[in-house]
């Protein structure tokens, strides 16, 4: 399936029913762009990954499906990207660029820095870089990113 032409996304709070799907997802997302960093790939480590800070967890749905993941944290001084992750047939057009630029106006507008962490084998490094985030640290698997508003 090639990615619908930007769908609407309803953006909800993730709850306990969410879990399988979303554990799912990450697996089938992540997956690869772990092993290619070197970093350790479990169902406990994914499962780990996806509870840390849940509260800020949002399903992403089309046509009342779920499709996706957005996570981030929003305290005061600082808003973190934690998650963002779309079904594979919701990749490559143009909805995580979207969703993201959604997120960083936000946090423009809220006048506070937006942080996030990339496994360094994950192409979307790039697009962070396009939505004006920029390396602030390396570690052994990820880049930390920051953006200033």
């Amino acid at each position: 399936m090639n990615a619908p032409a930007a769908p609407d996304l309803v953006r909800r709070p993730a709850t306990q029913e969410d879990i399988p799907f979303l554990l799912a997802l990450r697996q089938r997302t992540m997956n690869g762009h772990v092993v290619a960093s070197g970093a350790e790939v479990s169902d406990a480590h994914h499962m780990a990954r996806l509870m840390h800070r849940f509260e800020c967890a949002e399903v992403l749905q089309h046509e009342g499906q779920p499709v996706g993941l957005l996570k981030v944290s929003r305290d005061p001084h600082e808003w973190v990207v934690i998650q963002i992750q779309l079904a594979p047939g919701y990749q490559g057009g143009g909805i995580g660029s979207r969703l993201l630029a959604e997120v960083v106006d936000e946090a423009t507008r809220a006048g506070v820095d937006l942080t996030l962490s990339v496994l360094r084998a994950n192409p979307a490094k790039a697009l962070y870089e396009r939505l004006g985030f920029a390396v602030e640290r390396v570690s052994d698997f990820s880049f930390e990113m920051r953006r200033k508003p």
